[in-house]
């Protein structure tokens, strides 16, 4: 099926970012200056004024480099607090744990909650088990460094947006299969779950026109998997939508746009966590194209914002996802 112009299905309010923040199609080539771009969010006095920031290289995979983990911490809490373990997102080829600062300093106040972030290797340079052992790398760190850090362990959970979606669920599989630590929700935003959708018989004809496009997504995941997407035998732990056993994953919460390139394979894993039994909250915002929620000023934006934030709340205070 070929796609279709979706501009008119584009929330009216979200017009003003898609003339801000045209979509171009990444090429290797363009990779250092995407790498090098400044972050979205500026990083308020105030919120420093809130929170602590350390940065810290610690332990990486066997016969890997260390990896470098952002931790924020509220000057206000004493005692014990839960944690968000963060996974930036960037096509598994671009990003960084900087770019999120402005962000985490007042979701850590705010919520009183560790923040620790995690700066995994990219693709291509660094394909997959590279990333996703990175993070598994720094949660085991996080955990066993959990009382220095004042962090409860019961009460961990893993988050990701776009590709930092992709790992959070690959990390959550990981998590439960090895059987060596646990994490109580994973919450997950426009996730990059499944390398088939770029092969897919018959995409749908509206999603995916906008900053994420079906080039840039087949260009993401031949980096991260050093091959064309959609073969035979890719490894859940690099596309989660491949792990034939969703049971026994953790609490979880979903949400993307309406127009994400996304949809249908977040919905689809949203569906199956449910007949697996596993809790689910699930977000599709109309008139959303990727990255939509960053937008300042316009309601659906502010809307998923509230949504996320309340799910965050509940799910470090011991509730469902």
């Amino acid at each position: 099926m070929t796609r279709v112009n979706s501009r008119h299905l584009v929330d009216p309010q979200l017009l003003p970012m898609l003339d801000a923040f045209p979509t171009v199609a990444i090429t290797t080539e363009m990779l250092p200056a995407m790498r090098s771009r400044p972050p979205w969010f500026p990083v308020s006095p105030a919120d420093i004024e809130r929170t602590d920031l350390t940065v810290r290289k610690v332990p990486g995979p066997n016969g890997a480099p260390e990896v470098q983990v952002w931790i924020y911490r509220p000057r206000d809490v004493q005692g014990s607090m839960p944690c968000i373990f963060h996974i930036h997102g960037g096509g598994y080829v671009a990003g960084d744990a900087a770019q999120a600062e402005g962000g985490h300093r007042p979701l850590a106040a705010d919520l009183g909650c560790c923040i620790v972030s995690v700066d995994y290797r990219l693709a291509p340079e660094t394909p997959h088990p590279g990333p996703v052992e990175d993070c598994y790398a720094a949660l085991t760190w996080l955990v066993a460094n959990a009382e220095a850090l004042s962090v409860d362990t019961n009460r961990i959970g893993v988050m990701g947006e776009s590709a930092g979606g992709g790992l959070a669920a690959a990390l959550a599989l990981m998590v439960r299969d090895r059987g060596q630590l646990s994490l109580a929700f994973q919450h997950l935003i426009y996730p990059m779950l499944d390398d088939r959708t770029c092969v897919a018989a018959d995409p749908h004809p509206f999603v995916g026109e906008f900053i994420w496009t079906p080039h840039n997504n087949h260009f993401g995941w031949t980096s991260l998997l050093g091959h064309e997407p959609g073969r035979e035998g890719v490894s859940a732990y690099a596309a989660p939508a491949r792990a034939d056993d969703l049971g026994g994953l953790p609490p979880t919460f979903i949400s993307t746009g309406s127009l994400d390139l996304f949809l249908e394979e977040d919905l689809e894993y949203a569906r199956r966590l449910l007949r697996a039994g596993v809790p689910v909250e699930l977000h599709v915002y109309p008139g959303g194209f990727h990255a939509f929620n960053v937008a300042p000023g316009v309601n659906v934006a502010i809307q998923a914002q509230r949504d996320s934030r309340a799910a965050l709340k509940r799910a470090l205070a011991g509730g469902a996802g």
